[in-house]
């Protein structure tokens, strides 16, 4: 019964937090979406533009998903030519840390006043940007909230012999910790929701919770698990924005891939530039910023090679060819 309880306040979690973070982008995008729109497509003359772009405009919507979606759009319709779009995805991926460092703050004790607020100015404010920003204010308290119960609901599972032998494994050996991350944000559709359950994981009390050098693999799988979404969008789309969902896979994958082997130095730097203290009480801070670092790290040491990525992926996703015309027959005279 304790079991049945604790699935159940976790897929509720689960669900306020999807629902929230979808009304929240949904009502940022209403409030600004088309200037974030026009934006986006004209800060991307350069690649650090497009890099500054794509991360401000995920920053808002808290959708990496979204906003590379979005850059996949505009190649498919001419907006945007590959390098730009390529730019924009290398931001988007820094942009969708904001998640993990609000998540951080354990803001749990605003959820109530967050969501009197946002529903106050939801339903009674004039003016229709007033009430968006209210709907926005009400999504993020029901993030927090949702948050809280997989919290929750997260202690007799961290508590489990089963999760105790698979975060054993898992911490042994960094490339299957990876596959699980991987495997859990291909699932949930959502690496900031990947990221936000880690870091509950993480921060359970006893031998069921996570050190850094265990989660760190998970939370850097998460970052390929995302790029699901943005492969699935360009299916049936044009080359180049097949192309541009590609270099979406391929930075998080080489990323993943670089910091792996180095993963005592990279957790040691995350540890320097995070709060000290009961591993319980700053994890979730130190996820946070090793999922900064690395997606900051990964989008700095791609940047001069923008063109480089595009020249790659055009090459493993060539234009097709029309069919040669075929040779017409002789005609023999008679």
């Amino acid at each position: 019964m304790e079991k049945l309880a604790a699935a159940s306040g976790l897929m509720a979690g689960l669900a306020l937090f999807f629902y929230g973070m979808r009304a929240m982008s949904q009502a940022l995008e209403r409030a600004g979406g088309e200037r974030l729109r026009r934006g986006l497509a004209r800060a991307t003359g350069r690649p650090l533009a497009g890099v500054l772009a794509g991360a401000a405009a995920t920053a808002v919507l808290q959708s990496s998903s979204a906003v590379t979606v979005m850059a996949v759009g505009f190649v498919n319709a001419g907006l945007m030519d590959l390098g730009q779009a390529i730019a924009v995805v290398f931001g988007a991926n820094v942009g969708t840390t904001v998640t993990g460092q609000l998540l951080a703050f354990r803001p749990e004790a605003l959820t109530g006043p967050l969501l009197l607020a946002g529903l106050a100015a939801a339903q009674l404010a004039d003016r229709a940007r007033t009430r968006d920003a209210g709907e926005a204010v009400f999504g993020l308290a029901l993030l927090f909230q949702g948050m809280e119960l997989m919290g929750a609901a997260m202690v007799p599972l961290a508590a489990s012999p089963f999760w105790r032998w698979l975060m054993g494994q898992a911490a042994g050996a960094p490339l299957l910790g990876a596959g699980v991350g991987a495997l859990m944000t291909a699932a949930m559709q959502s690496s900031s929701a990947a990221v936000a359950v880690l870091q509950r994981l993480a921060a359970q009390p006893g031998p069921g919770g996570l050190d850094l050098a265990g989660a760190v693999p998970i939370l850097l799988g998460s970052n390929i698990g995302t790029t699901v979404t943005a492969l699935i969008a360009a299916t049936g789309g044009s080359a180049d924005a097949k192309r541009a969902a590609l270099a979406h896979a391929l930075f998080n994958l080489t990323g993943a891939l670089i910091f792996l082997p180095l993963l005592p130095a990279f957790t040691h730097l995350v540890k320097l530039l995070s709060p000290a203290g009961p591993r319980e009480a700053v994890i979730a801070r130190q996820l946070a910023n090793a999922h900064t670092l690395f997606n900051l790290g990964c989008a700095l040491a791609w940047l001069p090679f923008t063109r480089g990525m595009e020249r790659l992926v055009t090459a493993m996703v060539p234009d097709k060819r029309p069919p040669p015309p075929e040779k017409g027959r002789r005609r023999v005279r008679p």
